[in-house]
C-alpha cells in the first residue's frame, strides 16, 4: 500500500527541516499532502524541505500543482530519490527537476517521462504527408493531439532545467523517447546535483551549499540535526487510495456501467447508487472536478438517497448508499 510520512528535523538552534515522502502514484491526495506540507514549513520558517521520492508517475494536473507550490516556496526544496531501488519515473522526473537541489541514492533511477493519456478515445490522425520521424530519428506521436501534449511536456521540463541550471538536452529524450538514467549517469550528465546513500550523508553534503530561492541566494545550514518523525494524517492516506490512477480508472468504469445498467433496469437501485458514487469519486481522482465540488456532490447525493429511502423502501440499499456517499463527501470537504 501507498505510504507517506512527514518528519520534522530540528538543529541545535531550533530551525527546522521538514521532510515529506512522495510514494506511489501521484494524484490529488499527493498534491494536497505536499502543498500543505510546504505551507506549514513556510509558516514555521523551516530551513529547508526534503522531498523524498519513490514514484512510478501519476496525473499531470497533480504534478503541476506540486511544481507550482515548489516554485513559489520561500523555503528551499531538496528532491531526494531514495532509498536504493526507488525511482522518480514519469511525473517524478518533472518533480525532481523542479527542486532547488536534486539528489539520488545509489541504485535509483529517473526518466521515462513520456505523457500517456488514460482511456483516451480515438483522436484525429496527422496528415499522411507528415513524416513519422523527425531528422533526429526519434519516434513521433501517432496523433496531432499527442504531438501537442509531448511538445508541451518537453517545453515544460526544459524550462525547469533552465531555471535550476541543469542539463537541458537529456529531459527531451526522457519525454520523446522514454529514456531513463541511473543515479551515477544522471550525476555525470548534470541532471542531478548530488548522490547520497542516506539522509545523514545528504544533510552533510547540503551544509553550506548556496541555492537561489526567489531571486535571493540562501546558504543552507544542515549540520547537527535530530530527526523527529510524524505519521501522515488519515485523510491523506484515505484519499491516496481512492485517487490512485489505476483505482480511479476502475471506479470510472464501474460508475459508467452502473448507471447504464440502472437505466436499462430502472427501480433495482444498487447499480445506480454504486455507479453514481463511483463516478463522482473517479471525476475527483482525475481532477475533472475540484475537491469542493466532488465532496459537495457526494454530500447532496447522500442526502438525496437517504431521503429517498424514507419514501421508497429498498431494503436499505438507498440508505446505505446515501450514508457512504455522505461520509466520503464530508471527508473530501475537510481540511
Amino acid at each position: 500500500s501507498r505510504r507517506q510520512r512527514q518528519m520534522c528535523i530540528r538543529d541545535s538552534a531550533g530551525a527546522a527541516i521538514w521532510s515529506r515522502d512522495i510514494e506511489g502514484a501521484i494524484g490529488p491526495a499527493t498534491a494536497d499532502h505536499l502543498v500543505r506540507g510546504l505551507e506549514q514549513a513556510q509558516a514555521e520558517n523551516a530551513e529547508l524541505v526534503i522531498m523524498r521520492i519513490d514514484t512510478p508517475g501519476g496525473l499531470d494536473l497533480a504534478m503541476r500543482e506540486m511544481i507550482k507550490a515548489m516554485l513559489a516556496s520561500t523555503v528551499p526544496v531538496v528532491g531526494y530519490v531514495a532509498p536504493s531501488g526507488a525511482r522518480a519515473a514519469s511525473a517524478g522526473t518533472y518533480l525532481l527537476y523542479a527542486t532547488h537541489v536534486a539528489a539520488m541514492a545509489p541504485g535509483t533511477n529517473l526518466g521515462a517521462a513520456t505523457p500517456v493519456q488514460i482511456g483516451a478515445p480515438g483522436l484525429p490522425q496527422l496528415p499522411a504527408s507528415e513524416p513519422d520521424e523527425p531528422s533526429g530519428g526519434a519516434p513521433q506521436p501517432a496523433t496531432s493531439m499527442e504531438r501537442k501534449i509531448v511538445n508541451d511536456s518537453v517545453a515544460y521540463i526544459q524550462s525547469l532545467a533552465q531555471l535550476r541550471g541543469r542539463n537541458v538536452e537529456w529531459p527531451e529524450k526522457a519525454v520523446r523517447e522514454g529514456a531513463s538514467l541511473s543515479a551515477e549517469d544522471a550525476l555525470a550528465l548534470g541532471v542531478i546535483d548530488l548522490i547520497a546513500p542516506s539522509v545523514a550523508d545528504l544533510l552533510a553534503q547540503l551544509d553550506g551549499r548556496q541555492v537561489d530561492v526567489g531571486g535571493a541566494t540562501v546558504t543552507l545550514a544542515t549540520e547537527a540535526v535530530v530527526v523527529h518523525e510524524h505519521p501522515v494524517d488519515w485523510r491523506s492516506e484515505f484519499l491516496a487510495v481512492i485517487t490512485n490512477p489505476n483505482i480511479a480508472y476502475v471506479l470510472m468504469l464501474v460508475g459508467i456501467y452502473g448507471l447504464i445498467i440502472e437505466f436499462y433496469n430502472p427501480g433495482f437501485g444498487v447499480p445506480g447508487v454504486v455507479g453514481a458514487v463511483c463516478l463522482l469519486l473517479a471525476l475527483y481522482a482525475f481532477q475533472v472536478l475540484p475537491i469542493s465540488y466532488s465532496g459537495l456532490g457526494l454530500i447532496i447525493l447522500g442526502i438525496g438517497l437517504m431521503t429517498a429511502e424514507a419514501f421508497a423502501p429498498s431494503f436499505g440499499i438507498l440508505g446505505l448508499g446515501g450514508i457512504v456517499a455522505f461520509v466520503v463527501g464530508s471527508i473530501m470537504l475537510m481540511d
